[in-house]
């Protein structure tokens, strides 16, 4: 089946800014239309009758409730569907693969037990059944306890960063798996020329997020995005050209959102190594009307990064 691309669009920022004039009807607009392409996305699954669904995206493209909206839209159609995560199939902490320093490669693929993942997924297609490890991230080990899958006829969601590896379904009958690439399609521009990158995006939504519910530093998030965005083009970006689909994961409004949180950062890591990257990331945010937090659904998958 060749793969259902979806272009990246440049729109202009006066645009959004007009259009979040109208508030609660643009939202509206947005969230319907994300709500189409999950909907989209589970129809096509369920006409090609595939039962496993390998989803993975970058960090911060919304792939994690994505995934669990997919499932959703799938039960909703009569099929029964659950995600699981590939970070639950991680080895134990004397197993992961080793960078240089000696430090452990927790990105390096060789960190997941492939062969009980495959060995699950294919009971899961032989039988219906199966059971899942569950990984303690405390530990680092992996509990004694196995989660029972009961899924019959239905569609497994597979989400994790190696989820569009081949090597990850290297054992696993092709005619059965569908692969699901989760990104942002919408960049922004000023005059013709744009400003607001969808890394610039996933990056907010980052810095929001880690802040807020991680108990991260801007800081820190800000240390950690050049690593985040080589991972992303060794393990997961390279890739890409496997998946079926390309489930656009962008919100139009959500600049408007974003920028509220975004430019009351400015200014606040000053003498520190970052303060340029932060406050250029704020400048472009300043160009967007700003929309409360509060105006967004409490279903959005936007609520993964906004709370």
């Amino acid at each position: 089946m060749p793969a259902m691309w979806i272009p990246k669009r440049l729109v202009e920022i006066s645009l959004i800014n007009t259009a979040a004039k109208a508030e609660k009807e643009f939202i509206a607009h947005c969230e319907f239309e994300y709500a189409s392409r999950i909907y989209a996305a589970a129809s096509e699954i369920l006409h090609l009758n595939k039962h496993i669904v390998m989803l993975s995206g970058p960090s911060a493209s919304g792939k994690t409730t994505t995934a669990h909206k997919l499932a959703e839209a799938i039960r909703e159609r009569g099929s029964k569907a659950e995600v699981i995560s590939m970070d639950n199939f991680f080895k134990n902490l004397n197993d992961y693969p080793r960078l240089p320093d000696g430090s452990k490669d927790y990105e390096n693929i060789t960190a997941v037990d492939l062969n009980t993942l495959q060995q699950c997924l294919n009971e899961v297609l032989e039988t219906g059944h199966t059971q899942l490890p569950e990984f303690d991230f405390l530990t680092e080990t992996r509990k004694k306890e196995w989660i029972p899958l009961d899924l019959e006829d239905g569609v497994c969601i597979v989400e994790g960063i190696h989820a569009l590896n081949p090597q990850t379904t290297a054992m696993i009958p092709n005619k059965s798996v569908f692969k699901l690439y989760v990104g942002l399609r919408e960049e922004y521009a000023k005059g013709g020329q744009r400003v607001l990158s969808t890394q610039d995006i996933r990056l907010a939504r980052r810095l929001v997020r880690d802040h807020k519910f991680r108990g991260h530093s801007v800081e820190k998030t800000l240390s950690m995005w050049a690593g985040v965005c080589a991972g992303e083009e060794q393990y997961i970006k390279v890739f890409k050209k496997e998946a079926d689909l390309l489930l656009d994961s962008s919100f139009s409004y959500e600049i408007c959102v974003l920028a509220s949180e975004i430019t009351q950062l400015a200014g606040t890591l000053e003498g520190t190594h970052y303060s340029e990257m932060l406050n250029h990331l704020a400048g472009l945010f300043a160009l967007c009307e700003k929309m409360p937090i509060e105006w967004v659904p409490q279903t959005s998958m936007l609520r993964e990064f906004l709370g």
